[in-house]
This record gives structure tokens, C-alpha cells and sequence, in this order.
């Protein structure tokens, strides 16, 4: 059996794995492991839950441990990207006991909470940033970050934040780097986006692919359930009152609420996941899922990139989603390291064309079967064992800011750092995968926006020049004093004065 030290990882750090159980690599970290701890760019691309975070944490860690540089205030000696807060916390509690044991800092910095601890945190000084781009280019910004003495760049999931349009702060924050520091970017794909990073930024680069995101899993079922649209939620609830983690995915954030709401209304302790959430509900709803008092996650696709959730036996595309490599990835959800699971996809008549076109590009074949009901006997076999369903619902989290509380809410990972118009088209569509979501184009504050790093605090409606309410234009009337309604062409001559 090949062993994590035969491939040259340092004893203490192969003991921290030991520990945790993980004893043999995976085949992205065999092929990976030998270039990237000999300080060479790599270029890793594989599947998700193939392991790919600890084969670029591994040396990242050894590459520090050995460096003889020191942390200094607001100077990172390492930097691992990742295009969501979920991501990024993660990959931060993998990286915790291996920096620990080599007496290394980490700092997580992302948007949708307040900057003042991550600004206090740099300032004392870390040797391993995590982060998502668009807080950490805040932070560049206001001289509170410096890369140039970065050692090392990690670039996790980025096809992912080629999709959510971030690549244009990545270059920034990456051209802010030394240009000769080692480099590794790790992909499911490599579409012309991630292409454009490889070229500028890996030099001489190592390739290693290993399951590719194209390639079906032996060890996963697929089903395709032929329903009609009323019968939509009560197979749902039969499917995840079942013993078992389940993940259903929607296609809208407003989706996902509604069906969070309805399945715990029917006794299935249910969270949901989405980018309306404020970054705490997301935190509590997540550790809730991973600690089993929530046995359903309701999410949109901010759960199908690197969210990583031991024993998720079933994936139920409630809608499915527009194009394949989505469904691949969201089905990767379950079947990890090993394991077997199931993906289910829900079809009504409409949908019909678009889930065969989907699967045919996913290069699956699945099992296609006209579901009448919860009663179908199909629903037992692909969730067997007793039904558990509770008549006091789970306590739902509080998932948003209260209405007319002026607080914002922003997709992915870290919109809450702007004031930009991406957030009303995300409001208006209720999509986590509306383009309009994901600028990732920098622009330094202006008068009337929320200052970098507080907008977490509502702006005033009154902060126009002066002080004073913008008044409503248009041809309607306004309310006059006398409790009446004045006509518009008053309200005009009002506002020409």
C-alpha cells in the first residue's frame, strides 16, 4: 500500500493524517503530491471529493514549515482561494490540525460578516490566508493586506470561480503576487476561463488529471422519477423521511426557502442553503446538517462545489439543473471516498426534453421510472428503512435579516463586501446562479454606497446631498398635507424648485 510519507510528506504531517484515519492517498494526491511538494507549479485536475484539498494542503504546510521566512503584520506567506464561504471554512478545518502541529496561523477572510476581526487578525500577523476574492481585493484595497510576500498560491475549485465570474479579481490579487512564488490550481474541468489562469500564472506546470468530472461514478445510482408537478412535494418528504442524510437541490433561492418551509410543515427536519442567507444562519444551518439534528439540506448549487458531508446516501435533484456539468457536480454530493449513494431527479411532462439532454451530455444512463405518488414502492427501495417524521417541525433557523431591517443579502461568497447592483438583480430573479450575481470587478467606495467592509449595516434613505428623501418621480401624485392626494403636475412644479 503507497503511503503518504513514501511520497514524500514529512512524518509529523503524515502522523495528523494517520489520525484522522487517512492513511492511503487518493490517486489525485499520489500524482499530485511528489511535483508540488518539490515546489513546482501543478496543475491538478479532478473530480469532486477526490481529495484534492489535502493534496494541496499537505505542501502548502511542508513548504513553510521549512521556509526561512517568518509572519509578519499584514504579510501572508500563503494563499489558498476558494470561490465560497462554505469552501472556505472547510478547507480552513482541514488545514487546522496540520498548521498546528507546525505551529503555523490561519485566517479565514471573507464577505457577508464584519472585516474589523479579519483586519485585526492580519495586522498581528499569519502565515496562511484563506479566502474568497472579493473581501480579500476589499482588503488589498484599503492597504490593510499585502501579498508580496506570498510563498505559495493555491487556487481551489476554478472552473467554479471562472463560473461565478470572479476571474477578474483573481488576476488581480494574483498579478499581486510574486511572479516566481510556487503555484497550484486545482479544476474539475478546464474550461477556457481556467485556461486563461494557467497560462499567466502556472510556469512550466506539472498536469495531473484523475477522475474527471465527466466520468460517472461506479458506486452511484441514477434515477430519473417521471411525477406530476402536484405530487412534487409529497415524494420528496416519502424520499427524505427515510433514515439517512439527504441533499436536495433547487434551482432558485426563493425555491429552496419554500421547500425547506414545506417539508418541515410535514414532520422532516429540514435547513436550507442558499445565498440570501445572512453568513451566520448559513454557519448554523450548515453545523445543524453536519451534527444530524437537521437530516435534510434544501440548497441551491452553492452546496455542489467542495461542501463536504460525511454520509450523504441521497441527492435529489428537486429541479433540475440547466446544464450538465452542474448535475455532475451536484451529484458528487454523495458516492465520496468510496461510499455508494443514490441521485434521484424529479420530472415532470414539461421537463421531459431537458433531463434527457442533460443526462445524454452527463454521460449517464439512468433509470427512468413514472412515479404516481409517495405510494410508488420504488421510493422504499431507493430510501429504504423505517420513516421518521416528526409533528413538531425543526425550529427553523433565522435565515435572513428581518424585513425592513435595510440589510442585504448576497450570493455566494462575498457580495456583502460591495454595494453593487448585482444584489437587486439577484433580488429581482431569486437565481444564486443569475450572472448579474457575480461581477467580481472591484470599484473603490463612492458617496451614497456602503463603506468596504460595514455594509452589513443598512444604508440611510436619507443619504442624498443634503440629508433630505429622494422624492418619488413619475407621473404619480404625492400625499399632500392635508391628508389628499396632490396632482402630479403639482409634484412636478414641486421639484422644479
Amino acid at each position: 500500500m503507497l503511503s503518504f510519507t513514501a511520497l514524500g510528506v514529512p512524518a509529523r504531517l503524515a502522523d495528523v493524517l494517520t489520525a484522522q484515519g487517512i492513511v492511503e492517498p487518493t490517486p489525485i494526491q499520489a500524482a499530485t503530491l511528489p511535483d508540488s511538494l518539490a515546489g513546482r507549479d501543478v496543475l491538478g485536475r479532478g473530480r469532486t471529493g477526490s481529495g484534492k484539498t489535502i493534496a494541496f494542503l499537505l505542501p502548502l504546510v511542508a513548504r513553510l514549515q521549512t521556509s526561512s521566512s517568518r509572519r509578519a503584520p499584514k504579510r501572508p506567506r500563503a494563499l489558498i482561494l476558494a470561490p465560497t464561504r462554505e469552501l472556505v471554512t472547510q478547507i480552513d478545518a482541514a488545514l487546522a490540525p496540520l498548521a498546528a502541529t507546525c505551529g503555523l496561523r490561519s485566517r479565514t477572510v471573507f464577505g457577508g460578516v464584519g472585516q474589523h476581526p479579519q483586519v485585526q487578525a492580519l495586522r498581528a500577523g499569519v502565515d496562511i490566508l484563506v479566502a474568497c476574492p472579493g473581501r480579500l481585493e476589499d482588503l488589498v484595497g484599503q492597504r490593510a493586506c499585502d501579498l508580496g510576500a506570498i510563498e505559495i498560491t493555491v487556487l481551489d475549485e476554478a472552473d467554479h470561480m471562472a463560473d461565478l465570474g470572479f476571474l477578474p479579481g483573481v488576476r488581480r490579487l494574483m498579478d499581486a503576487t510574486p511572479s516566481r512564488a510556487q503555484r497550484m490550481l486545482f479544476s474539475a474541468t478546464l474550461d477556457a476561463g481556467v485556461d486563461v489562469l494557467v497560462e499567466r500564472y502556472l510556469h512550466d506546470a506539472a498536469v495531473h488529471e484523475a477522475d474527471s468530472a465527466q466520468s460517472p461514478i461506479a458506486e452511484m445510482e441514477h434515477h430519473v422519477l417521471h411525477i406530476e408537478r402536484e405530487a412534487r412535494v409529497p415524494v420528496l418528504v416519502e424520499l427524505t423521511s427515510a433514515p439517512g442524510r439527504a441533499l436536495v437541490f433547487t434551482r432558485t433561492k426563493h425555491g429552496a426557502r419554500a421547500l425547506t418551509r414545506q417539508l418541515n410543515a410535514r414532520g422532516v427536519r429540514a435547513v436550507e442553503l442558499h445565498g440570501n442567507l445572512a453568513q451566520p444562519a448559513r454557519t448554523r444551518n450548515m453545523e445543524a446538517f453536519h451534527a444530524g439534528r437537521a437530516t435534510t439540506l434544501v440548497a441551491t448549487d452553492i452546496a455542489a462545489r467542495g461542501i463536504h458531508v460525511d454520509d450523504v446516501t441521497l441527492v435529489v435533484h428537486a429541479d433540475p439543473p440547466a446544464e450538465h456539468k452542474a448535475y455532475l457536480h451536484r451529484s458528487g454530493r454523495t458516492a465520496r471516498a468510496g461510499a455508494s449513494g443514490t441521485v434521484v431527479t424529479l420530472m415532470t411532462d414539461q421537463q421531459v426534453a431537458d433531463v434527457r439532454a442533460l443526462t445524454r451530455a452527463a454521460k449517464i444512463s439512468p433509470t427512468i421510472t413514472r412515479v404516481n405518488g409517495p405510494g410508488h414502492p420504488l421510493l422504499r427501495e431507493l430510501a429504504p428503512g423505517e420513516r421518521t417524521r416528526r409533528p413538531e417541525a425543526l425550529v427553523e433557523e433565522r435565515t435572513s435579516a428581518p424585513t425592513g431591517s435595510g440589510r442585504r443579502s448576497w450570493p455566494d461568497d462575498d457580495r456583502a463586501s460591495r454595494g453593487s447592483a448585482a444584489g437587486r438583480g439577484d433580488r429581482r430573479r431569486g437565481r444564486d446562479d443569475d450572472p448579474r450575481n457575480s461581477g467580481g470587478r472591484f470599484r473603490p467606495n463612492r458617496p451614497g454606497t456602503p463603506s468596504a467592509g460595514r455594509s452589513d449595516r443598512p444604508t440611510s434613505r436619507t443619504d442624498q446631498p443634503g440629508g433630505r428623501r429622494p422624492r418619488r418621480r413619475g407621473g404619480r401624485g404625492q400625499i399632500g398635507p392635508g391628508g389628499g392626494q396632490r396632482p402630479a403636475a403639482s409634484s412636478a412644479r414641486g421639484r422644479s424648485r
